[in-house]
């Protein structure tokens, strides 16, 4: 199982998933309750959940994590919470496709402020906090950190199939499903450099190649699979996780990893599809952190 740890100009190597390997002995702790110790050597772990997901969704890579020593909070979030954006829909702006994340989204970051406080006070974690962002969590990571962290609690962004770059708009029958969110965030917000010393790292995966034309039954998936991915990067023959396009998920001047086979969400997945936060999956890029 290989991953590739790239730079914007490299090309993409492969990991294996189904070739599962146990965290190194070295790497590993032996409590699985939510109060397991960390090592004072890695870093306190955030994970901000993605666009529908819930806190539980995360609960074996929390497992995961602790196993390798860090001291590990999930964002509070619930299922039904995320119909708090449609809060937005009431705003000129949302129509006319310039929407700006905050106010829509500052109950996600409360969340993110909860979980930080509950890293230091219930684990008693010190140094800085690592972001690690799946899916939406990425943006709104991205958000979280110039608007909210007035701490500099936050040392590193880790994003796990994330979309991070606008939508195109001058594509035919692409329509911004952030309703321009994204385009704010890759504008208004600090770039990777200027983020600096905050390191960041973008892991991407090939879980299906899109396809723009439809060829019959046998290629049905990826025809269905390309026509979101257009919607998210302009390109219906694209490589992606299933969701979120290789090309949309990696920031400029960040760290890549690019896996190969890797589907976006725990939701669905398993030992015939894994997602980036599987076992055998998630150290390939745990070292980030």
């Amino acid at each position: 199982m290989r991953a590739a740890l790239t730079n914007p100009s490299s090309t993409i190597a492969s990991t294996r998933a189904k070739h599962h390997r146990r965290p190194s002995r070295a790497r590993r702790a032996s409590s699985s309750s939510s109060t397991a110790s960390s090592s004072a050597d890695a870093n306190p772990v955030l994970i901000c959940p993605g666009l529908g997901n819930q806190s539980s969704d995360y609960d074996e890579l929390v497992e995961i994590l602790r196993a390798r020593g860090h001291a590990v909070v999930v964002a509070n979030v619930a299922r039904i919470d995320w119909a708090r954006n449609a809060a937005g829909v009431v705003k000129p702006s949302y129509w006319q496709g310039t929407l700006e994340p905050r106010p829509t989204v500052d109950w996600y970051l409360e969340r993110c402020k909860s979980a930080v406080r509950e890293l230091r006070e219930t684990y008693g974690a010190q140094g800085k906090v690592s972001m690690l962002a799946h899916s939406a969590g990425g943006w709104l990571a991205r958000v979280y950190i110039d608007t909210y962290d007035e701490e500099g609690d936050i040392g590193r962004l880790v994003s796990l199939g994330s979309p991070m770059k606008p939508v195109p708009r001058d594509v035919p029958g692409v329509i911004d499903q952030t309703r321009g969110i994204l385009t704010y965030v890759d504008e208004k917000l600090r770039t990777v450099k200027e983020l600096a010393p905050i390191s960041v790292t973008c892991v991407a995966g090939t879980y299906l190649r899109g396809r723009g034309t439809f060829g019959g039954v046998s290629s049905a998936q990826a025809f269905i699979v390309g026509q979101g991915y257009k919607q998210v990067c302009g390109d219906a023959d694209a490589d992606g996780d299933g969701i979120t396009p290789v090309e949309t998920a990696l920031m400029d001047d960040a760290e890549h990893i690019i896996l190969e086979g890797i589907y976006h969400t725990p939701l669905g997945a398993g030992d015939d599809r894994p997602w980036y936060g599987s076992p055998g999956v998630v150290e390939r890029w745990a070292n980030a952190l």
